[in-house]
């Protein structure tokens, strides 16, 4: 087909120009219409079911609410992971569904599950909240508000009311969340003492403040001939009005509320802080829904900021902390850089080999006409330019030309025996179609599969797979086409060649030492076989040399550390420690501005601090090497736990991470104790933590059956009466304030100076059955006592998360190393290992990976032989793919990249490339026996007349990937391990292709020929 194309192109140029011209132009609008992203949009179905219970405790809320939850979960079909986690007063459940399934219906069934074991739940608890997780990832750029002229509290107000506002009709926002700052609320702070003297609890306060602060519907009528709403207007209309609310006692008497405590429109006490370099600041971060384009979010919500700018007062000062639509763009452009730059070069080597500038230039179109349309394609299939689409375009650099040299190569082949420029581009066209056709096919083959490999690592590399095939197939499509038709009108004629070879007479031409080493090679078949096995074993040695990783961390200018204080820590406390945390980093000249969000998680004894740096040109040192500096001064602070988030983890906050589970805690502690002491022994694994928290100080009331019973008080009325008078009461229960725009909550609880005394505690009145009133220590006994502060489950198991950074090591060693300990040799029984995080999902890409590869050299064979019609000769082809393999794993064992993600990335393309080169080899020698050649002198002349087009597409390639594995760009440096295996396996194989394939084609046409001697003497002996 290739062949008959390329003569109607030579035959129709107007019709060529102005098909290319139209989906040029087309190409052109859908790259400026082309959304930039960070990763490929893709819809993991996830639900979590979220349940708050004022004072509770993580051991209570576990049995009470999060098995129950699990276990009514646990039968819906479909259900990958259920992980749950537990702290003071809340429980979260969140369901990963197997990919695929419907999220929608996903959510709908966990509502009725959840529905349905409702009335075993305690009746105290908020109502759950079951949603989809509808956010792709965590936040996508951060402002700090601050003002000179204005509080906290005024600063948190705004944020609430009029940025937030502002910034959720942004389309692609999905939350607003502030850092730091307070909640308004109306305090009813109650005095023990005046409820003491009054005979009233706080609960009854709460309760009448409750059931007549209301604004409810009452009905219709239709008085004088109108229909109109009748309305019942309860609510209090000022602080003052509630001030004088009459309480009823249980006498009978009223006494106005603010008689019995404060009563001020005030706020929450603070459970969040936020400084910005160790000045107090409210800030914000943006999340974006699923779907949307972090650039284009990114953008929109930077332009409204700038118009708060203008429309606020001008004491307000918004700072940027940080935004990764920096990065993202900055990527962006570096890898268009990379690919501008791997295009000139591969110009430039295509220049020097054919010495013409207008076969340059001809060559020099292939490159745009095959990337262009291949964004009108993306579009279609509504991609972003995201780093999936990103590294197959880079990695399409030296592909993509490589069809176009060998057509043009060949056309000039024959332009030199003396033909015109027509009559040559119709031959040289239609003598290398079918082995242009193959060689896209091949390619095709090889990734195409990886657009189908399943699971998240399948969605993924879909839009990678799908963009590497389709560009190649328009470069085919150019090379056909407009490549034969522009050189049958721009080529000059050239005079015919002699002859006689002029390299002859140079011992040293690269030609005529190729000729001399071929010649060798077929005469010593066996020994040139034994010698490519024994490189090829010896190529597999070097595996364990070499790092083995998911991929490295680029340096993305925004670094992270984790501040956490044992449980019972205050707020203050963990302020304290960020701002030592602040004082260690700030001189550092690398650094630009910290952002400290205390109470991060709703825990006050954890904060999350963003150390924002300098631009990378801008800094002497890069992120890694600035975490390194760091690192010990941070660990050296006392009292807490200062570890960095790692940049390069996928699935959570370290580099490395161990899941252990069982259904007995006692070993599950155990053994995560003595794990967790021998990870801190291997060398290069630092900031070694555990999930397991500590203890937290509580303060446990235990009642006296015996007391309680003869004094008619139940359990339940000493834990609301506690609940009430030290938190308030729930939040959907609480009373509202109405103001003209929104209601804000009255809580009525015991004054907060008042809490700190335990007497206060021992003497709340706990009502009996008759109404009276006894003290709480009457009727229980106090005591001192302590609890976990968190419980982590995973699939209904308790588990703990063993995890720690990496610094000198790569993520394979340093699990091998871990499995390798004493506490993992063997784990106990009851106690097992669950894969988990990085170590998983390497794992999980590593194994599909080498499905995908397995399959794409199923369909490289398979292809082939549709093309050939033959099982053998396409076998002979298929013994170039094991020759790439030692120099990719050279190549990275001398620069010590990690045999990664992206290195197998390479390796893959690799596959492609080397069978291209046979494919030459073997098409050439083929056409030359059909014109019964000697098979000697067939692949002496097919190895001589490919050498220099084979030469030229290898170095075309090697150039085009320079710029990538010298790690230029953004992140240069995580995508350098792939060009650096595609470089090092393009040396060897292009050298052991030329030399091996023949041999192997020799052996082949030997055995296709005793195949026929056979066959002829069957014949014969039937005949007979």
């Amino acid at each position: 087909m290739s062949f008959h194309l390329s003569t109607w192109s030579i035959k129709n140029p107007i019709a060529v120009l102005v098909v290319f011209l139209t989906i040029t132009i087309i190409g052109l609008v859908s790259f400026i219409n082309l959304g930039i992203d960070n990763e490929p949009n893709i819809d993991v179905p996830v639900v979590s079911i979220n349940i708050t219970q004022r004072g509770a405790s993580p051991t209570e809320l576990e049995t009470q609410v999060t098995q129950k939850i699990e276990d009514a979960v646990a039968g819906l079909g479909n259900i990958e992971e259920i992980l749950s986690t537990v702290t003071d007063e809340n429980s979260n459940t969140t369901i990963n569904f197997v990919l695929g399934t419907d999220t929608n219906q996903a959510t709908n069934d966990v509502q009725n599950a959840v529905n349905s074991i409702r009335q075993d739940l305690p009746q105290d608890i908020d109502e759950p909240i079951v949603k989809r997780v509808d956010f792709a990832g965590g936040s996508i750029l951060t402002y700090g508000v601050a003002s000179q002229q204005r509080s906290v509290e005024e600063l948190s107000d705004l944020v609430d009311r009029e940025i937030a506002r502002a910034l959720l009709n942004v389309e692609g926002v999905a939350q607003v969340n502030r850092l730091g700052g307070v909640d308004r609320e109306i305090r009813v702070d109650l005095e023990p003492d005046s409820l003491l003297a009054y005979g009233i609890t706080a609960t009854e306060v709460n309760e009448q403040i409750r059931n007549f602060n209301l604004n409810l519907p009452g009905g219709r009528s239709q008085i004088g001939g109108q229909e109109q709403n009748i309305r019942t207007l309860g609510s209090v209309k000022s602080i003052s009005a509630l001030k004088d609310y009459p309480i009823i006692l249980s006498n009978g008497d009223r006494i106005a509320l603010g008689r019995l405590g404060q009563v001020q429109d005030s706020y929450a006490d603070p459970r969040q802080s936020a400084y910005l370099n160790g000045e107090p600041v409210v800030g914000f971060s943006i999340l974006r829904s699923t779907g949307s384009t972090l650039v284009t979010v990114e953008e929109q919500v930077r332009q409204i900021v700038q118009e708060l700018e203008q429309t606020l007062p001008d004491d307000i000062q918004f700072t940027l902390i940080f935004t990764l639509g920096d990065y993202i763009r900055s990527t962006y452009k570096g890898t268009f850089d990379a690919l501008i730059l791997g295009c000139l070069l591969t110009v430039i080597v295509v220049g020097l080999f054919l010495r013409d500038w207008r076969a340059t230039l001809i060559t020099s179109i292939a490159l745009p006409l095959s990337l262009i349309p291949t964004f009108a394609v993306m579009s279609l299939l509504n991609y972003t330019l995201n780093s999936m689409t990103l590294l197959a375009l880079a990695l399409a650099i030296g592909n993509l030309v490589d069809d176009a040299i060998c057509m043009i190569e060949n056309i000039d082949s024959h332009l030199q025996r003396g033909k015109e420029p027509l009559q040559a581009a119709w031959d040289g066209s239609v003598e290398i179609g079918l082995a242009v056709v193959a060689t896209t096919a091949t390619i095709v083959g090889v990734f195409m599969p990886l657009a189908f490999m399943g699971g998240i690592p399948g969605q993924f590399f879909q839009p990678f797979g799908v963009t590497v095939s389709v560009s190649t197939m328009f470069s085919t499509l150019v090379a056909t086409t407009i490549i034969p038709m522009l050189c049958s009108r721009l080529l000059k004629s050239k005079p015919r060649e002699r002859s006689s070879n002029n390299f002859e007479s140079q011992r040293f031409h690269p030609l005529n030492v190729y000729r001399r080493l071929l010649i060798w090679s077929l005469r010593h078949r066996m020994v040139t076989l034994l010698l490519a096995i024994v490189f090829f074993i010896a190529s597999l040695q070097l595996v364990p040399f070499i790092p083995k990783g998911l991929f490295s961390a680029g340096d993305t200018g925004l670094s992270r550390v984790n501040v956490e204080l044992p449980p019972g820590s205050t707020l203050q406390d963990t302020e304290g420690v960020v701002q030592q945390a602040t004082r260690i980093m700030q001189p550092h000249p690398a650094v630009d501005q910290i952002l400290s969000h205390v109470g991060n998680g709703g825990q006050v004894n954890e904060a999350l601090m963003y150390i924002k740096l300098l631009p990378k040109n801008e800094r002497e040192i890069s992120e890694q090497g600035f975490q390194e500096e760091i690192r010990p001064q941070l660990s050296a602070i006392p009292g807490a736990r200062v570890t960095f988030r790692s940049a390069g983890s996928v699935s959570g906050s370290k580099d490395l991470s161990i899941i252990l589970k069982s259904s007995n805690p006692t070993a599950l502690t155990t053994t995560a104790k003595t794990l967790e002491q021998q990870m801190g022994q291997i060398p290069g694994l630092v900031e070694v933590t555990s999930s397991l928290s500590l203890v937290k100080p509580e303060i446990i009331v235990e009642p006296d059956p015996q007391r309680a019973t003869d004094l008619g008080v139940s359990v339940q009325a000493i834990a609301q009466t506690t609940s009430l008078a030290f938190l308030g009461d729930v939040n959907f229960n609480l009373a509202k304030f109405n103001l003209p725009d929104r209601q804000i909550p009255i809580r009525v609880k015991v004054a907060s100076e008042e809490q700190q005394d335990i007497d206060t505690l021992k003497n709340l009145r706990v009502p009996r059955n008759d109404g009276t009133l006894v003290p709480l220590n009457a009727v229980a006994t106090l005591r001192y006592g302590s609890g976990p502060a968190q419980l982590q489950r995973f699939n209904r198991y308790r588990q703990v998360e063993l995890s720690g950074n990496l610094q000198g090591i790569s993520l394979g060693d340093a699990l091998e190393q871990v499995r390798a300990l004493p506490a993992m040799n063997p784990l106990p029984p009851e106690v097992s290992e669950e894969p988990f995080g990085d170590a998983k999902i390497m794992n999980d890409i590593f194994s599909r990976f080498l499905g995908a590869l397995s399959l794409s050299i199923l369909c490289i064979y398979v292809i082939l032989v549709l093309l050939y019609s033959n099982f053998l000769y396409p076998f002979t082809i298929m013994m170039s793919l094991p020759l790439s393999i030692g120099g990719a794993l050279l190549g990275l064992l001398l620069t010590q990249k990690e045999l990664g993600l992206f290195a197998l990335i390479g390796i893959v393309l690799l596959m492609g490339l080397v069978t291209k080169n046979a494919i030459l080899l073997v098409d050439f020698t083929l056409a030359a026996m059909e014109k019964n050649e000697p098979k000697f002198k067939a692949l002496l002349g097919a190895g001589l007349s490919r050498l220099r087009p084979i030469c030229m597409t290898t170095l075309s390639t090697i150039a085009g990937m320079l710029p990538i594995a010298l790690a230029w760009g953004a992140d240069g440096e995580v995508r350098s391990p792939m060009a650096i295996a595609v470089i090092g396996g393009l040396c060897t194989s292009t050298l052991l292709t030329l030399i091996v394939i023949p041999v192997i084609f020799s052996y082949t046409a030997d055995l296709m020929t005793l195949n026929k001697k056979i066959n002829r003497s069957f014949n014969m002996k039937l005949k007979q």
